[in-house]
């Protein structure tokens, strides 16, 4: 029984930033970082993971092992030009600039300039800033506007999104016309703190609940989608990757 001293937030168990995962043992959590993370992780991405845990909004930032993750994907389908919405101080921003070759492009979006550049002079001593086009604002507009040039869609190999849950879906009827056919899609915390399998009325860290309804109105969304192959997998908070195939 938690303690009503004990903010809410604690009800589900997330501890610090290291452990925004679904696993439910944390010494196989920290088995998972300590071998296969930790002695793989770019020095650049280390600090930047070190700097972001001290930051108030910590909760917001990619895990390392997702960011593993995204790198390895980056690699297997040899993305070149990406797309990401949702940046934050840029860990997976970062991780995806480091895997893509020499040339590769990402088109990053998110509301707050802010938070970006207490990461990007460790992006820029990675060696990877050329790559990054940052915008700041509304991703949707943004979006919006791009599909008015009949040019601009199909032109990314992948998209990573990692933004307000509540416009998932809105985001989703947009980049699957920006995604290449055969390109891949992202979503990040789309099992929602493990909220998407739980009743309406059980304990909830606080910014869980009013969100939980729009993750699994996606979820089904995304399962009935033809334009699509899907695969969630149970990865940190859930991540689904969706292949077009139309």
């Amino acid at each position: 029984m938690a303690n009503e001293d004990e903010p809410k937030n604690h009800l589900l168990g997330i501890r610090n930033l290291s452990h925004k995962t679904l696993l439910q043992s944390d010494a196989l959590y920290q088995y998972i970082l300590e071998t296969s993370v930790y002695p793989r992780e770019h020095e650049c991405l280390k600090e930047l993971r070190e700097m972001t845990e001290k930051h108030p909004r910590n909760l917001m930032a990619t895990p390392p092992d997702e960011g593993q993750f995204l790198s390895m994907l980056i690699k297997l389908i040899n993305a070149k030009n990406t797309l990401e919405i949702g940046v934050y101080t840029g860990y997976s921003l970062l991780s995806t600039a480091l895997a893509l070759p020499p040339d590769g492009k990402i088109l990053a979006l998110d509301l707050n300039r802010e938070f970006y550049e207490l990461g990007l002079p460790i992006i820029e001593r990675a060696g990877v800033a050329h790559k990054i086009d940052f915008r700041e604002g509304p991703a949707l507009p943004f979006l919006d506007q791009l599909l008015k040039d009949e040019n601009k869609k199909e032109q990314f190999d992948f998209v990573f999104v990692d933004a307000d849950k509540n416009n998932y879906l809105n985001y989703h009827k947009r980049v699957i016309d920006l995604v290449k056919v055969g390109g891949m899609i992202g979503y990040d915390n789309t099992l929602w703190a493990g909220s998407v399998a739980v009743p309406p009325d059980a304990p909830m860290m606080d910014y869980v609940k009013p969100l939980r309804g729009y993750v699994m109105e996606f979820n089904k969304y995304l399962a009935q989608d033809t334009r699509i192959e899907i695969c969630q997998l149970p990865v940190v908070d859930g991540i689904t990757l969706c292949r077009r195939i139309i």
